[in-house]
């Protein structure tokens, strides 16, 4: 019998997922969303995995080696936090390269100090490290696998037309601080003057939304996933993923201070959650949502029939910005 995988949005990453799932055809399962659920007696495993690669994720000049470990655990625990789900503990396998870089007189062992962050942001969450892997590797490799419970997991694939989108926190902080790092400023020991330590800890230490997610779930969320890859790519997998049409107000944006609307609907790894919520819901909602989390809630738009997504500016349609394509079309 051939098993369901949920549909995904355009991308060169997501067209060589599809051609993997057909692949695996009957050997795979329900594949697509942020987990792999799991039913285990009145509740729901959730279980995902998330590699983060020194050069790609992460580099050693920007972060410290406990910013690498919290950094790519809180990651990983954005996708239970995306199913509503309680964490339980985090696996890890670490790659470290044969030569000692990044070491020197005196100072700890990379491994030690990776792990000490990822121990740090499992502890934040309520969740405990459970082992994991070591392995010689030409470049840093820290790649995390979380387990969390759910009493009623949140898919993708839930959105109903008349669904409001809204999304948790502000947007464009990690892009933001991405920027300057990227021109030379704020970088670990570096020059060219620092990062404020708000902006800062946004792009090295940033918090998954468990609480929120959980009590999303409990309030009767549709559908949920959180911002990795962008405000519009992840939006635009929300849409397929539900079969509906998702347009956004881009005025409507909750933007960290100093970034623009449309900066803040490309920025990635922001690892808030956006979340189609029943008609019924609405400002009363979100007053409640900010008193039980301390997020303000935000509706940038509504799911309406049709398909793929829909941006408009000041009510001019414009095209969607990219999100972030591990594997771009050429």
């Amino acid at each position: 019998m051939k098993r369901r995988s949920l549909r995904l949005g355009p991308g060169g990453e997501f067209d060589r997922l599809r051609a993997i799932f057909a692949t695996l055809d009957a050997a795979g399962h329900d594949l697509g969303d942020d987990c792999a659920l799991l039913p285990v007696g009145g509740r729901t495993l959730a279980i995902s995995i998330d590699l983060s690669l020194e050069a790609v994720h992460f580099r050693t000049d920007w972060l410290s080696f406990r910013e690498i470990g919290w950094r790519a655990t809180a990651a990983a625990l954005s996708d239970l936090a995306a199913e509503g789900a309680e964490p339980i503990g985090v696996l890890v396998s670490l790659g470290l390269p044969g030569n000692g870089r990044g070491r020197g007189k005196g100072r700890p062992d990379p491994a030690t100090e990776i792990m000490t962050g990822v121990g740090a942001a499992a502890q934040r969450v309520g969740a405990r490290v459970l082992g994991g892997d070591l392995v010689r590797s030409t470049r840093y490799l820290v790649d995390v696998c979380v387990l969390g419970l759910a009493a009623r997991p949140v898919r993708r694939s839930g959105a109903r037309p008349g669904d409001g989108v809204w999304v948790t926190g502000r947007l464009g902080g990690a892009g933001l601080a991405l920027a300057a790092l990227r021109a030379g400023r704020g970088a670990r020991g570096g020059r060219g003057g620092r990062l404020a330590p708000a902006l800062r800890r946004r792009f090295a230490r940033p918090v998954p939304r468990i609480a929120a997610g959980r009590w999303l779930a409990r309030r009767g969320a549709r559908a949920m996933i959180d911002i990795s890859d962008g405000l519009a790519g992840d939006a635009g997998h929300l849409a397929a993923a539900s079969g509906v049409g998702i347009a956004i107000e881009l005025e409507c944006v909750p933007c960290w201070p100093g970034v623009t609307p449309r900066a803040a609907a490309r920025s990635g790894e922001e690892y808030e959650l956006l979340v189609a919520m029943p008609r019924s819901f609405g400002t009363a909602g979100a007053r409640a949502f900010r008193r039980a989390t301390g997020l303000p809630l935000t509706r940038i738009g509504a799911c309406t029939a049709g398909r793929g997504l829909g941006i408009t500016d000041g009510g001019r349609l414009i095209t969607p910005p990219p999100g972030f394509d591990h594997f771009p079309a050429r």
